[in-house]
């Protein structure tokens, strides 16, 4: 293997603005890399490779006039195929956008190109990033690079699949109900889903607008923080970008834990948490005792209502935010159709797979006259109770620590046949989504049979630089292994 391709995002952004290492050799590895590996794991639903090389000799002919380069200098970077990329086809992993050029760049895009990333392609997720598999997708399954029979999780699946294969330092994913963290998890990997609010949603594609929110996935503590510094902000084009988003993260390990507060919900450890990885989780918060902090038993009563309140809120936004692919202005177009409505049932019925279709069901469903109150309402009141847990507990504690997944990296085909079981999969990580906090997964260990396992660690709103540092101080002592 390349050196290249085993360099941190923050080694390759140093060395190619110093000079000493070249933006193209760094591609050129990695682009390498992909067609090497790419055949097994099947991450990239489209490798920009022209694109890749053109950016990079910019980036070192910037250099070489003198200009200071961006904090991303030559780093190559792999995007979710629900974010837009101006002049690349996007699919969100559906047969409906088939075709579909995006007119403009992401407002996150955008930033990594001032920055001077290199954008090296777009990543496999579930359909429209409904999934926790990858098995969702309308073109192939994404594996796990860590074993090539289990799942690599979902949504951003390709993504994580990307980062721990070495086909890029770092990738983009978007986590609507714990799609960047248990992905993460399941291959090894630091993935955050940033505040509600701290990262620009405009120009990705929505799922459901009061949950979703865009996040690094990364090798390291470091190189997460770096990527989050180079695309949060508060943004005029989106009105749910909050003025409170920072612009700037250390990702350094805290000096001392001494007289930091970490909650372990009791909720999160009740029946059907793997031991193996309850005990991993135990031990890296045994390690945070053992440097000063003070570990305290808490709960979060109505965790018992997140996954239904999550399972109605969401495919509630997704039915409203879904109508618009009809086939009139862009993407799949059915043939033959003799009135419009035919042209919607067939193009939507051809273009849209079984997952999204139960949802958009499920959605309307809830959203129906005569059920609205019964189903929807009811879940925003259940949310706001959820959140108000985490507000509570915030006040007797600094931070939450938790497995980030039930179980390890589950094999194909167990879980697809029952929808319950693998939303089931996301009990953990929902929470965070429906209260907006911040909330990562930090590899803490590995199964017996060699898969990794996440520790998640929650935050208040907006305190997402004292999670990343909390994250690196786990990370340095449990010196998690990489792949070769």
């Amino acid at each position: 293997m390349n050196h290249l391709t085993s360099l941190s995002a923050a080694q390759i952004a140093k060395n190619v603005s110093d000079g000493s290492l070249k933006a193209e050799e760094v591609a050129t590895a990695h682009l390498s890399r992909i067609k090497s590996e790419d055949s097994k794991v099947k991450a990239f639903i489209a490798v920009l490779e022209e694109h890749a090389l053109k950016v990079a000799r910019q980036i070192d002919s910037k250099r070489a006039q003198g200009k200071k380069l961006g904090k991303l200098a030559g780093v190559p970077i792999a995007i979710k195929d629900n974010i837009l990329v101006k002049g690349v086809e996007t699919t969100c992993a559906s047969k409906i956008l088939k075709g579909f050029m995006a007119p403009y760049d992401a407002s996150i895009i955008a930033k990594l190109k001032e920055e001077d990333a290199v954008i090296i392609g777009k990543t496999n997720l579930d359909e429209f990033a409904m999934g926790s598999s990858n098995e969702n997708s309308a073109f192939f399954k994404t594996k796990n690079p860590w074993n090539l029979d289990a799942v690599p999780g979902g949504s951003s699946g390709g993504s994580a699949a990307a980062v721990a294969a070495k086909m890029a330092p770092l990738s983009l994913g978007s986590d609507t109900g714990g799609s960047i963290r248990q992905p993460a998890a399941f291959c090894g990997l630091v993935g955050l889903k940033p505040t509600y609010g701290q990262v620009s949603r405009y120009g990705l594609i929505a799922f459901a607008s009061s949950l979703d929110q865009i996040g690094p996935m990364a090798r390291s503590v470091e190189d997460a923080a770096l990527l989050l510094s180079s695309i949060a902000g508060h943004d005029l084009k989106d009105s749910t970008s909050s003025p409170q988003a920072a612009t700037h993260f250390s990702g350094a390990p805290l000096e001392s834990a001494r007289g930091l507060r970490i909650g372990m919900p009791r909720e999160y450890f009740a029946e059907g948490l793997d031991p193996e990885i309850r005990k991993s989780v135990w031990n890296a918060v045994n390690f945070l005792k053992t440097i000063g902090a003070e570990v305290k038993d808490v709960s979060l009563p109505h965790t018992a209502y997140a996954v239904a309140t999550y399972y109605i809120i969401a495919p509630s936004e997704a039915a409203s935010n879904l109508a618009r692919f009809d086939g009139v202005r862009y993407g799949h177009h059915a043939q033959d159709a003799r009135s419009l409505s035919e042209l919607y049932e067939k193009t939507r019925g051809e273009g849209f797979g079984p997952e999204v279709k139960r949802r958009i069901m499920l959605g309307t469903y809830a959203l129906s006259s005569g059920y609205y109150d019964a189903y929807y309402n009811q879940a925003q009141k259940a949310r706001t109770l959820i959140a108000q847990d985490f507000e509570n507990v915030f006040k007797e504690v600094d931070f939450l620590a938790t497995p980030t997944t039930p179980t390890a990296a589950f094999k194909f085909g167990e879980k697809s046949s029952d929808p319950v079981a693998m939303y089931l999969s996301d009990i953990f990580t929902i929470p965070s989504n429906l209260a907006g906090n911040a909330s990562l997964s930090v590899p803490c260990g590995l199964t017996k049979d060699h898969l990794p396992i996440g520790l998640q660690l929650i935050a208040p709103a907006f305190q997402d630089e004292k999670l990343l540092a909390l994250a690196a101080t786990v990370e340095k002592a449990v010196n998690f292994p990489q792949l070769n």
